[in-house]
């Protein structure tokens, strides 16, 4: 049996050196700023009941998180979160303390990401709880907090504030099933505006659903409050707008509002977020450095209802982007061209065209020999192009080293987890299907089927929403084959003439989703750089349109 005594576990690593070094200085700097603001270091254990973390409200599935069973059978799972911890100890070990409490952790949480994503496991975070206070002066009391801990380490940073029950209001009042609301709330988290406007099309017109695709929308600076106000109707949503925009005042009294960007259509996933809600991002990091909010609810499930707030920071990430030198100013970011990851082949050629369209100058790509780094151009706008395979765009944007991608439907369902799908851009149609051979009834019987594909992600996922055990086994050729050499008793294929199966005698049992070219976003892209990718996306829009 092979030992593996000499390798760390996937998703791990040593940290040596220079790592170790700014590591420490990074957690030092964003002590010292907690410090100074008296809140006090807590540890919480490394394992936890898994019954803690499988509260309602918890942003992890259980398949996320590491598991074990101590010596009684009880199952534990290594600390996934530091804040349901902190609420736990609070309950029982500091009930009688005097309120509020402010408390700070410096510690790693493990989390079970995709293998191969080029995400760590284990991340080492530092972060706070206020716990028995509310209000706009708690809310600042935490937001300042998370903006001078950034700043202590970082300069080239934004973040984005938004209120939790913004979004929801609009939302709670659709005629729609509690799934569709679930779908809808998915969508504006994920900023998936054309999954969102699929949604809205299939519901009844309301000024609500008319309202929700506009509000998504809503972010950047404080002239979003009066295009917001124009489409808010009820109480909920009036009043979450009024708390954020004299929240927003506030900070520009303190002159702590330029790294803030509003973003009305903020929706983040945990479900126990009860009003305001905030992200930062940095560049050289795909994702949010900082997550952070109020969570009155929280406390609920402890017996001690209570106000609480606090915040998150990726020390981790903090740490390689100051390793890695970039922490220049969201200005010199600007200076640099955007750089869109576009799919080789058919899309490339599809994409190549829409610049036509659009009037940019194209000659590079078009000739671009064996380069895979092009550029495209109009006037003084400038765009670099990077040439990859469909998996590897929604590698470079989930890392940050592309801005932007455009790449299929049927890519992103089988690999994308961490961007922004921003516009369906319509050519690429085709659609996933379940085929099967001519006269053959693929659902008679009471044998476990065998599924041959390419996407054992779409057809698990397929499979599993009619509650239906199969055998997946994947194909890297034709698929088409496998049901003629008797391999399988069906096939889960991209489709688009179904002429490929007609001349094997195989036919399409049932349409799974239909595909088409997307356009998405690296998550810190479009925040940092909103004006320039918001006005590629008008241009794209008023061609398309």
């Amino acid at each position: 049996m092979k030992k593996y005594n000499k390798t760390a576990p996937e998703g791990s690593r040593d940290l040596l050196f220079e790592e170790c070094i700014a590591l420490s200085k990074t957690t030092e700097k964003i002590q010292k700023v907690l410090q100074k603001r008296n809140y006090n270091p807590v540890i919480t254990p490394g394992f936890e009941f898994l019954d803690l973390f499988s509260l309602q409200g918890n942003m992890l599935h259980s398949e996320d998180m590491f598991k074990t069973i101590d010596n009684k059978g009880r199952i534990l799972c290594a600390r996934s979160d530091s804040t349901l911890p902190i609420a736990r100890m609070v309950s029982s070990r500091l009930r009688g303390e005097q309120l509020p409490i402010r408390l700070y952790y410096s510690q790693p949480v493990y989390r079970i990401v995709p293998a191969l994503s080029g995400r760590s496991n284990e991340v080492y975070q530092i972060g706070t709880e206020l716990l028995g206070a509310e209000g706009k002066d708690a809310d600042l009391e935490v937001l300042s907090a998370a903006i001078e801990s950034v700043q202590s380490v970082l300069s080239g940073f934004r973040i984005e504030i938004g209120h939790s029950g913004f979004i929801k209001a609009f939302i709670n009042r659709l005629n729609a099933t509690p799934e569709q609301k679930q779908s809808i709330t998915d969508a504006c988290q994920s900023k998936n505006y054309s999954a969102l406007t699929e949604i809205l099309d299939g519901l009844e017109a309301s000024e609500e659903s008319l309202a929700l695709r506009k509000v998504t929308r809503l972010f950047g600076g404080e002239e979003v409050f009066e295009k917001a106000r124009k489409l808010c109707r009820g109480y909920d949503e009036k009043y979450a707008l009024e708390y954020l925009e004299d929240l927003y005042g506030t900070l520009k009294k303190q002159n702590l509002h330029t790294n803030i960007i509003i973003d009305l259509g903020q929706v983040l996933k945990t479900d126990y977020y009860s009003g305001m809600v905030f992200s930062g991002y940095a560049d050289g990091h795909g994702d949010a450095i900082i997550t952070g909010g109020r969570y009155d609810r929280l406390m609920e499930a402890f017996d001690m209802p209570m106000g609480a707030a606090g915040f998150a920071v990726d020390v981790s990430a903090v740490t390689q982007i100051v390793l890695g030198g970039k922490t220049k100013s969201s200005k010199d970011n600007n200076a640099a061209p955007i750089r869109i990851a576009l799919t080789k082949g058919r899309l490339e050629k599809d994409t190549v065209a829409l610049f036509k369209q659009l009037d940019y100058n194209v000659d590079e790509i078009e000739n671009k020999g064996r380069k895979l780094i092009l550029k495209v151009s109009k006037g003084d706008r400038v765009f670099e192009i990077v040439l990859a395979k469909a998996p590897d765009v929604i590698t470079y944007v989930e890392n940050g080293v592309c801005d932007l991608g455009v790449v299929g439907k049927d890519t992103i369902l089988e690999n994308g987890t961490i961007f922004y799908e921003l516009y369906d851009l319509g050519f690429g149609r085709c659609r996933f299907a379940l085929a099967s051979k001519v006269g053959e009834d693929f659902y008679a019987g009471y044998n476990i089927k065998t599924i041959a594909t390419k996407y054992p992600v779409v057809a698990r996922k397929f499979f599993e929403s009619k509650n239906m055990d199969v055998k997946i086994i994947k194909i890297e050729g034709s698929v088409e084959l496998a049901p003629l050499v008797g391999l399988a008793d069906a096939i889960v294929d991209i489709v688009e003439t179904g002429s490929t199966l007609k001349e094997n005698g195989l036919e399409v049992i049932e349409e799974i989703t239909p595909i088409s070219a997307r356009l998405i976003s690296n998550i810190a892209s479009l925040k940092l750089r909103k004006n320039e990718i918001e006005a590629f996306v008008d241009e794209i829009v008023g061609v398309l349109k």
